[in-house]
């Protein structure tokens, strides 16, 4: 079902037939890495979190995590993960496949700024077996993203 929704949002775009399919499961940074043949950096996560009372999806490097004092001083709250029964309420996405794809319009959406490294990246697309290659510009482009921030930790030098 999820990756129906994402196929819908993408057709717009033209970017529907680009949905890469894999036979194995790419629910993990890492298990996504392996099947794409790609560094884990390159996985672009979607971390589904509360802010307040207020769900929102950050979307980051694969190798990369929430820097608490960071996303403290821009959300002016502590970060706290989405309960598991909560992710797909919020996200349209079950675990292993939350992607900023089809996202409901009540949940903000915000870009890391460790994705900026890259040309492209891979976020999933609504399944534990899927993704899309995109480039930074693209995403800009497609996903209705309300800013760009720097709340994330262990990329850089």
């Amino acid at each position: 079902m999820s990756l129906h929704i994402v196929q819908e949002y993408l057709k717009p775009y033209a970017k529907d037939s680009q949905i890469i399919e894999l036979s194995q499961s790419s629910a993990t940074v890492e298990l996504a890495a392996q099947a794409l043949g790609i560094q884990e950096e390159r996985i672009a996560k979607t971390l589904s979190l509360w802010v307040k009372d207020h769900a929102v999806v950050i979307v980051c490097a694969g190798d990369c995590r929430i820097d608490n004092h960071a996303f403290k001083d821009v959300f002016k709250t502590k970060p706290k993960m989405l309960k598991a029964e909560e992710v797909e309420r919020y996200t349209n996405h079950t675990i292993g496949g939350v992607c900023p794809f089809g996202i409901p319009k009540t949940t903000d959406i915000y870009f890391d700024e460790s994705l900026k490294r890259f040309e492209s990246v891979y976020p999933a697309c609504g399944s534990a077996n899927s993704a899309i290659e995109l480039t930074i510009d693209e995403l800009e482009n497609i996903v209705p993203f309300l800013s760009w921030i720097d709340v994330c930790k262990g990329w850089k030098e």
